[in-house]
């Protein structure tokens, strides 16, 4: 898949656990480990707009797009 997601990176700099984000968020911790460890297809804009908010970061800081050519 040409997107890769990056949010064990950005809750390692945030120095918060996945309990406590998927708490704050409002899903599972089954569900954000999942899209924390890329097994997810989609994501809801919803979930995504309130990881941003609780991680005070941009989408573009979770999301990463890389060239499968490269």
């Amino acid at each position: 898949m040409s997107i890769i997601l990056r949010l064990d990176r950005v809750m390692a700099d945030r120095k918060m656990s996945l309990n406590e984000l998927a708490e704050q968020v409002g899903i599972s911790n089954v569900n954000l480990s999942n899209l924390k460890t890329g097994k997810v297809k989609a994501v809801r804009f919803s979930t995504l707009d309130s990881i941003c908010r609780v991680l005070k970061c941009q989408p573009g800081d979770i999301l990463e797009y890389r060239d499968d050519d490269e």
